[in-house]
């Protein structure tokens, strides 16, 4: 048997478009000989005004136009000149004509029909001698009762009966009367060949913009089911077409998945009636199919282009001029792009930063952009179930991160019905450290972003669909994961722009750039922020992201960075930074006396630490931390002069340095392949980094690791 539905159109020929010719040429027109001027005219019958003009101008050719030619056509071979193509709406076949005017070929209309009626259909649907599929409801002494769809039922009189049936039995039943308040009386029928036509109400297609003003009317829609979410009562399916969404409710029983077979990312027709629900309206669903073939590649690309069109970012004009910042715009749009088109097609994005200053400023900057339109699509509450932030505490997404971010995608897709998170790594991600991490959220389907400053390795790029470094275009550290991600947050939504502007200042001075660009940032909200102001927040915000460790610091970070009550920033920051200051002054009170000393052969000073046993640990400032304020201190100790320092403990270094032209990413390149058994990896900046190695080749990496810093050129 053969289950079509009953909304087969025909489809128009390919060959002619439709027109059921084909041009093949052009020729003087016959009526005007090519003049394009009408040959003769009844002034009688025109107008003032056309009087005027045909004095001017003269008349054109009613038959050419005016051109003074005609086209030549030929009737198309493929259709026969009929434009259009007519489909069995049985068996789908190509007809030449209708057959007796009906859209059925003459082989199925030899068989006998039987209708199987949508949920959607109501009696009126139904007439009397046509043959319907039923299923046994219950039985009763004076027949049996028939559901023909879940709104419909009929019975079988126990005079009409030709054997026996049971509860829940499949029978096909012809319409012997339709009665008074919708009563059928029904015959049961046996049907040795018969084709099977799926009935539906002749519902209008209406857009997800325009039900609002549909309240209390039954339509259809079709689109792409965002999410699946199981209540206490209904199963409530969300579904996007090209302008927007519709909330669409169906009930089983308490708690019960209505519609199991539907899941996100297909595309469906729900029919049923627009009902009110506080502020918004919901589509309470009577049928919900899945489609397929050409309906469902037709809704598809209809919606993926006016989603594309929708994502398109704004294209604004950088804070600052820079000529890095130009050569990156392009994927700088196509990053924002993805972003926004993430938010209008309700995928969760899962925000990752490194946790200090730059990355939690690059954070908090596209979370700025991205909360108010995640509302706008999904409501005051949308940021709980579609926005996720997440700091990482190595330099990198490392696999403890994407562990933790797969097992809450997998418990939010079973509980939520959602798809899997869009992954926006900040301040991280370029290195080929990310490498393990993106092919665990590869497996899943989880997409990736990056915009990063660390010196990236080109095979991250197989597994991103967006990437943003300065290295890309010649650009180096200098411009910072900050800076980056706030001039992206304005092409998300340049609504925030005033609120997010300081941020790049913040960045600047937390990552130490030196860049122009920095400069200008800094100078840009100079009226606002004094020099010092951003250096504290930046310091505020280190100190923080020690004691938060995997918190995202929701409330706290924006107090710091003044998205709430200023005195409370005031505050905030003066205390953050006396106790910070106070815990970096007794760190280097413990550690400076412990530096060993000694200058390359290049003429670099090399100052080393040993973090582990001349620093206090597990509390602030970290190793990082620790050595970068010491390397301030010995660059005044020794300005103007090159120098190194190094800050190691069992089986890690980090690396500082002013005026020596290092390449630390090649360095650790180098030494996993000299160091034989030394394990060595590691990365970050040209000039600022990290090593990591196993600790019982500690002497052999760091010895060889001198003598690279030795070889390189000095400033």
């Amino acid at each position: 048997m053969c289950h079509l539905r009953l909304d087969i159109m025909s489809e128009k020929c390919k060959e002619c478009g439709g027109k059921g010719y084909m041009v093949v040429g052009s020729g003087k027109c016959p009526e005007c000989k090519g003049t394009g001027k009408s040959r003769s005219v009844d002034l009688m019958k025109l107008s003032e005004k056309d009087v005027d003009s045909f004095l001017k101008n003269g008349s054109n050719c009613s038959r050419c136009g005016g051109t003074g030619e005609i086209e030549i056509r030929e009737e198309c071979a493929a259709c026969s000149g009929k434009g259009a193509f007519y489909r069995c709406r049985i068996c789908g076949n190509v007809m030449e004509d209708l057959y007796n005017g009906e859209e059925v070929c003459a082989g199925c209309a030899r068989k006998q029909i039987v209708y199987k009626l949508d949920d959607s259909c109501d009696i009126n649907e139904m007439e009397v001698g046509k043959y319907y599929h039923a299923v046994v409801r219950n039985i009763a002494d004076f027949g049996v009762f028939v559901d023909l769809n879940s709104g419909i039922r009929g019975l079988i009189h126990s005079s009409n009966m030709k054997g026996d049936l049971r509860v829940a039995e499949p029978v096909i039943v012809g319409v012997k009367e339709i009665r008074p308040k919708g009563k059928l009386d029904l015959l049961p029928v046996k049907i040795k060949e018969y084709q099977t036509i799926e009935l539906e109400k002749g519902l209008p297609v209406k857009l997800a913009s325009e039900t609002p003003g549909l309240v209390g009317m039954s339509v259809r829609v079709e689109g792409e089911v965002i999410q699946v979410k199981q209540t206490a009562g209904p199963t409530i399916f969300t579904i996007a077409d090209e302008t927007g969404q519709i909330s669409a409710a169906a009930f089983e029983s308490a708690g019960e998945r209505a519609y199991p077979h539907i899941s996100p990312d297909m595309i469906v027709t729900a029919t049923g009636e627009i009902t009110a629900r506080g502020d918004s309206v919901q589509l309470e669903i009577k049928s919900l199919k899945q489609l397929s073939g050409p309906k469902e590649s037709e809704i598809l690309n209809r919606i993926e282009a006016a989603l594309d069109r929708r994502a398109e970012p704004h294209d604004v004009k950088f804070m600052v001029e820079s000529e890095v910042l130009e050569k990156l715009r392009p994927a700088m749009m196509k990053v924002a792009k993805e972003i926004r088109k993430a938010v209008i097609k309700s995928i969760p994005i899962l925000l990752r930063h490194h946790a200090d200053a730059d990355g939690m400023t690059a954070g908090l900057a596209i979370e700025k952009a991205v909360l108010p339109l995640i509302r706008e699509v999904n409501g005051q509450d949308g940021e709980y179930y579609f926005y996720k932030r997440a700091p990482s505490k190595a330099p990198f997404y490392e696999v403890m991160d994407v562990v933790r971010d797969i097992c809450f995608a997998l418990e939010d897709a079973v509980r939520h019905g959602q798809k899997m998170p869009l992954v926006v790594s900040v301040d991280n991600g370029s290195t080929l450290e990310n490498i393990p991490s993106m092919k665990q959220a590869k497996v899943y389907g989880i997409k990736m972003i990056v915009v990063d400053h660390h010196h990236p390795d080109p095979e991250v790029d197989d597994y991103l669909i967006a990437h943003v470094n300065p290295a890309h275009v010649g650009g180096d550290f200098g411009m910072t994961a900050g800076m980056l991600c706030t001039e992206v947050a304005r092409m998300i939504n340049p609504d925030v722009e005033e609120q997010i502007k300081h941020l790049p200042g913040v960045a600047a001075v937390g990552d130490r750039s030196e860049s122009e660009e920095a400069k200008d940032y800094i100078r840009m909200v100079s009226d606002t922020y004094s020099l010092q102001d951003l250096k504290d927040m930046a310091l505020a915000l280190d100190f923080e992201a020690y004691w938060l460790k995997f918190n995202n610091g929701k409330g706290i970070l924006d107090d710091i960075l003044n998205f709430g009550d200023t005195q409370i920033h005031k505050n905030l920051v003066k205390l953050l930074c006396e106790q910070a200051n106070g815990m970096i002054d007794e760190q280097m009170e413990a550690c400076m006396a412990h530096i060993k000393t000694q200058t390359l052969p290049n003429g670099a000073i090399l100052n080393v630490l040993d973090v582990e046993n001349y620093a206090h640990k597990f509390t602030f400032p970290p190793p990082g931390k620790t050595s970068g304020e010491v390397h301030d201190r010995l660059c005044k100790k020794f300005e103007g002069k090159p120098v190194v320092t190094l800050g190691y403990g069992p089986d890690f270094a980090v690396i500082r340095s002013k005026g020596v032209r290092m390449n630390i990413p090649q360095m650790v390149k180098e030494l996993h392949e000299e160091v034989k058994g030394g394990g060595v990896n590691g990365g970050g900046h040209l000039i600022v980094g990290s090593i990591k190695f196993v600790e019982g080749m500690r002497t052999d990496v760091l010895s060889r690791l001198a003598e690279k810093i030795g070889a390189v050129e000095v400033d």
